[in-house]
């Protein structure tokens, strides 16, 4: 990545949804490295909700259903913007945000 300035491209989803048989998520994370993206980072959270207002939580005492996941994607605004349509048609129920974010380092 060349760039001091760079776009973050969160999207929030569902740990079961999924996309061609895989995980949405490992099928975003795979997608971006094949267009040479500068990063991807996959995050399990451990409660949250959404639009239906369904609580999803990880506990002890119960297996997970459905657990939210954060993808944070993060590239020069030119290459962001190249993908973020594919990735609109592929997510089919979730959010999707941009920001503006300076970059420190890249090594």
């Amino acid at each position: 990545m060349r760039c001091e300035e760079a776009i973050l491209l969160r999207i929030f989803i569902g740990e079961d949804d999924r996309h061609e048989g895989k995980p949405l998520y490992k099928f975003i994370t795979e997608f971006c490295r094949e267009r040479g993206i500068a990063g991807v980072t996959v995050f399990r959270g451990i409660l949250g909700y959404g639009k239906s207002s369904v609580l999803h939580e990880q506990s002890l005492l119960k297996l997970p259903s459905d657990l939210p996941i954060v993808v944070e994607v993060v590239d020069c605004e030119e290459k962001i913007r190249g993908i973020l349509e594919d990735l609109k048609d592929v997510v089919k129920s979730g959010l999707i945000t941009l920001e503006r974010v300076k970059v420190i380092r890249y090594n």
